[in-house]
């Protein structure tokens, strides 16, 4: 690919360049994480002001694009997930309306003592034992998401459902439980160790943590869930309507 832009175009610079850094990120060599070149040298080979070049990478950075690491460069975002708060589902089945394959590299079910955090929500005593489903998902070339599932037991799950088909086509179809009600949690965290090696991050690493409360049409609790997201590659999109 050429790097060059117009000096006598009408069109601004800073929008040729945009436009250009735009076709850039579409190439093997920057797509999905891969640095581009340093911004001194990028501003010399266009004849350009490196502020007319940060007028560009600030916008595409704004939008989610570009990651600006200080005394490392700029790289092209990777591949990431949104997810939208006005319309809710599980996560296979967001993925899907989304055309997004993904890889579940961990799918496991186990009973465990209820917390005394999820036995207020469920209104069950603490330390019952509950089903909780554990999934570590994402892409072919690494995991960006750890899930954990809690399930009240008044639906009567076994554990050895079938949990590579959607949740919530699983709770509705076999337990005739229709999940209706999400009240959600978002937090911006540090990863853990264990959250850091289950993500293949490092320790410290920014992620999003999703706490969601999922109730029935009758408001009568059904699903804790957790969901911890390395950070770069997950937005959350609100629409909303005044």
């Amino acid at each position: 690919m050429e790097l060059k832009i117009d000096h006598n175009s009408p069109l601004p610079l800073h929008a040729q360049v945009e436009s250009l850094l735009r076709e850039m990120m579409e190439l093997p060599e920057y797509k999905n994480g891969g640095f581009l070149p340093k911004e001194v040298d990028l501003a010399k080979r266009l004849g350009i002001s490196r502020n007319t070049l940060r007028q560009a990478t600030n916008k595409l950075e704004y939008e989610g694009l570009l990651i600006r690491k200080k005394g490392i460069g700029t790289k092209v975002a990777e591949k990431g997930i949104t997810t939208n708060l006005d319309s809710w589902g599980s996560f296979t089945q967001e993925m899907s309306d989304q055309g997004v394959d993904f890889v579940n590299f961990l799918i496991e079910a186990k009973w465990v003592k209820v917390s005394a955090k999820i036995a207020s929500f469920f209104n069950i005593p603490e330390g019952e034992k509950i089903l909780c489903l554990s999934r570590l998902r994402g892409f072919k070339d690494g995991p960006f998401v750890f899930f954990e599932s809690y399930f009240h037991p008044r639906i009567g799950m076994t554990g050895n459902e079938d949990f590579t088909k959607p949740l919530y086509s699983i709770l509705e179809n076999q337990y005739n439980v229709v999940p209706s009600i999400s009240k959600e949690e978002i937090k911006a965290k540090l990863a853990s160790k264990i959250t850091a090696d289950r993500l293949q991050i490092k320790k410290g690493d920014p992620i999003l943590v999703r706490e969601r409360y999922v109730s029935d049409p009758g408001n009568r609790p059904l699903e804790y869930n957790i969901g911890f997201y390395i950070a770069e590659k997950f937005t959350y999109s609100i629409t909303i309507t005044r």
